[in-house]
């Protein structure tokens, strides 16, 4: 029998919904608090799915989400709201959640997600186990026959046969990873480790022992090649270490030599932000000996055809699901679209179409995501697979620093020259933290270190709830 976690701090809603999900067989374990979920789902690796509520006083569904992206617990989650707002679907699906449902849910609604969450859950642990065979990657295995790729395998060719540092730019969901992988099968150290490190997943401290550290990166990449994501995303210090090693090859804290390649991605041009200050000048020469850039899949849409067949054969296999293809109208739609998330999104979308489709081929109405920019905001609320966001397309030029830490707008004096009002102050503060994180009230508030609800009165005593709505219910 299937287990199924159910976390809502009404007791009320905790126990109909356990009710429902018992009825159709599943096993439902009920808890009460974020801290509760947190233990059961470090505890029981073998639950299907999770039904959670989003708000609960002591650790939300936000940070439950978090804390299970952090922790590695991929278990499909049902995000459990009392609102419909557009906002809030967005959020959820950003943060992880595969569905949501509006409290009080009906059981045929409940059911259904239920279904589908353990059926992508199948999916997810099928594609985990392939990982390994996909680690080897060949500069043939990339999806391409578009001229503006030509550049990019033809530079990737000559990486290969040198050690020297490479720098490789593009948005997020380019396959820079994957660009990295062939340039080192195809070279001298092929054979020898290939480790990764993403800058802009750990905090300061953990970044310095994860890199440098006894049992770090650096060490673990010795004789081959260690590819670092997100490099401009690396603090001051670390970067001043780093760049001790390549000029050294040594770490300098330890003394210990390394023979290592450094393969460096960042989806913001580094050159940018070493003009910004943000990240060091001498480093920045030292990473960019061998500079390729990775176009956006908007600017290579001839190989999205290409694309879509290759995942959809992939994929398909994994879930052991006969899927014979897509229609005519679901290529020109997946063609017509701006990808902000390139490739990555574009799987991510056919991995979701292929594990909750009901038909051997795929249809428009298995791609709501893109859908919901063309249809309004009722269908797009309809449409609960919505998962991606279909923001506009960032070029890279345009991105903001990773690490940017600059102070917030505003200062402490009027013209007059007198002290400002601590109201105002808290007014300016609290409206360039919504500006910093685009609305979204959860982080604002993290940040600023209040509650949600606190935050939503200031809103309304500063007359800044004008057109904004909760991003959590």
């Amino acid at each position: 029998m299937t287990r199924v976690l159910i976390v809502d701090d009404d007791p009320l809603q905790l126990r109909l919904t356990a009710e429902v999900a018992s009825r159709a067989g599943f096993s439902a374990l009920t808890v009460d608090s974020g801290e509760k979920a947190l233990e059961a789902l470090r505890g029981d690796p073998g639950l299907g799915a999770v039904v959670l509520d989003l708000v609960m006083p002591d650790l939300d569904g936000m940070a439950v989400m978090e804390a299970m992206r952090r922790d590695g617990l991929n278990v499909p989650v049902i995000a459990a709201t009392s609102t419909s707002s557009l906002e809030t679907v967005v959020t959820v699906m950003r943060q992880g959640a595969i569905d949501f449902i509006v409290k009080p849910a009906s059981p045929e609604r409940l059911l259904v997600s239920l279904t589908n969450a353990l059926r992508l859950g199948r999916l997810e642990t099928a594609m985990r186990g392939a990982l390994p065979r996909r680690a080897s990657v060949a500069l043939s295995d990339i999806v391409t026959s578009s001229p503006v790729m030509d550049r990019v395998q033809a530079l990737a060719a000559k990486a290969a046969k040198t050690t020297m540092p490479v720098l490789i730019e593009g948005e997020a969901g380019t396959g820079k990873e994957m660009l990295a992988r062939a340039i080192h099968a195809m070279g001298e150290r092929a054979g020898k480790p290939f480790v990764t490190l993403d800058c802009a997943s750990l905090l300061p401290e953990d970044l310095q022992r994860a890199l440098f550290g006894r049992f770090g990166r650096l060490l673990e990449a010795h004789g081959g090649t260690l590819f670092l994501a997100e490099i401009g995303a690396l603090p001051d210090d670390l970067q001043a270490q780093l760049g001790y090693v390549l000029q050294h090859g040594r770490i300098e804290a330890t003394g210990e030599r390394v023979n290592v390649r450094i393969i460096a991605a960042t989806r913001s041009r580094l050159l940018n932000l070493a003009q910004a200050g943000t990240f060091r000048e001498d480093l920045y020469y030292r990473l960019n000996v061998f500079p390729i850039y990775m176009p956006p899949l908007r600017d290579r849409r001839g190989d999205i055809a290409a694309l879509t067949a290759h995942f959809i054969t992939a994929l398909a296999a994994e879930a052991g699901r006969r899927i014979t293809g897509l229609t005519p109208a679901v290529l020109d739609l997946l063609e017509s679209y701006d990808w902000p998330g390139n490739i990555g999104q574009l799987e991510t979308m056919l991995y979701r179409a292929i594990a909750l489709c009901d038909t051997a081929e795929l249809d428009t109405c298995d791609f709501p995501q893109i859908l919901a920019r063309t249809v309004g905001r009722d269908e797009a609320l309809r449409l609960s697979e919505a998962g991606i966001s279909t923001m506009a397309p960032r070029h890279i030029d345009a991105a903001p620093p990773v690490n940017n830490t600059e102070p917030p707008a505003g200062g402490f004096l009027t013209a007059a020259g007198e002290i400002s009002p601590l109201a105002d102050m808290e007014r300016a503060l609290i409206s360039t933290a919504l500006d910093h994180y685009a609305g979204h009230m959860s982080k604002a508030a993290r940040a600023l270190g209040i509650g949600r609800s606190t935050l939503y009165r200031k809103l309304k005593e500063y007359g800044l709830d004008t057109g904004l709505e909760s991003d959590a219910a």
